[in-house]
C-alpha cells in the first residue's frame, strides 16, 4: 500500500473514532437526563400540595426583638430608686436648734373687756409668791433676795399702785419676763416661771400668750426650755 492511500485510511480511522466518541457522549447525557427526570417525578412529584410553601405574595416586617430584662438589673434599679426616695440629701437640710431669746415673756390676759380687777391681780400675786419691789412691780425674788422674774401690767406706764390703790385699779393683762442669761440655773428658775403664770391664769381666768401674743403651746414651752 503506497503512502497516499496509508495515510487516507488512517485520516478515515480516526474520523470514525471521533465519531463514535462522539455518539457515545451524546447517548449518554440523554439517558443521564431521562433518569433525572424520572428521580424527580418520582421524589418530587407526589408532594402533598397543602406542604407546599408559595412566598410569591408574602410580606414580611422584620421587627427588632427587644433584650430580656435582667433580674440583677431591675434589683439594681429599684434599689437605687429605692435610696434616692430615702436618702434625698440635696432636698432636706439638718433641723435648726431653737434660740431661746435673751427676755422670755409670757403674758395672761383678760377674756373680758373690763380687764383683771385690782384686789384680785394682788391676791393671785400673794399665792405665786411675788413681790411688790422699788420699780412698783410685782417681782420673784431668790433666797438671796435677787431678782428671777417680774411682772408688768400690760397697761402704760407697766407699773402697779401700792397695795392701797389696787382698789379702784384694772389691768387687760399682764407680762412675765425672765433674762435666762443671766440666771444661775435658767432651767429651775424657767420652770417656777411658768408655775407662777398658770396660777394667775387659774386665779384670774385668763388666756396665756406667748411673746408672738399667741396662744402658749406645750411645744413652744418644751423648745425654750430645751435651749436652756
Amino acid at each position: 500500500m503506497d503512502k497516499e492511500l496509508l495515510r487516507v485510511v488512517i485520516i478515515a480511522t480516526g474520523l470514525l473514532v471521533i465519531m463514535g466518541m462522539l455518539a457515545w457522549h451524546f447517548f449518554k447525557n440523554k439517558k443521564f437526563s431521562q433518569d433525572m427526570g424520572f428521580f424527580s417525578d418520582q421524589v418530587f412529584g407526589n408532594i402533598n400540595e397543602s406542604l407546599v410553601v408559595h412566598n410569591e405574595h408574602d410580606d414580611f416586617d422584620i421587627v427588632q426583638l427587644e433584650k430580656p430584662a435582667h433580674p440583677a438589673d431591675e434589683l439594681e434599679g429599684q434599689l437605687r430608686d429605692g435610696f434616692d426616695d430615702d436618702f434625698d440629701l440635696d432636698e432636706h437640710e439638718p433641723p435648726q436648734r431653737f434660740v431661746a431669746p435673751e427676755i422670755i415673756q409670757f403674758s395672761v390676759v383678760s377674756k373680758t373687756n373690763e380687764g383683771f380687777y385690782g384686789l384680785d391681780l394682788l391676791k393671785a400675786f400673794r399665792i405665786a409668791e411675788l413681790e411688790y419691789g422699788s420699780l412698783k412691780i410685782f417681782e420673784r425674788l431668790d433666797a438671796k433676795r435677787m431678782v428671777d422674774f417680774g411682772v408688768a401690767c400690760m397697761a402704760g406706764p407697766g407699773t402697779f399702785p401700792a397695795s392701797a390703790g389696787m382698789d379702784d385699779f384694772y389691768c387687760p393683762g399682764v407680762v412675765f419676763f425672765m433674762q435666762p442669761g443671766v440666771l444661775d440655773d435658767a432651767v429651775k428658775v424657767f420652770d417656777d416661771f411658768l408655775e407662777a403664770v398658770n396660777i394667775l391664769a387659774v386665779e384670774l381666768d385668763g388666756e396665756v400668750l406667748d411673746h408672738d401674743r399667741k396662744a402658749l403651746t406645750n411645744a413652744t414651752i418644751q423648745s425654750i426650755r430645751q435651749s436652756l
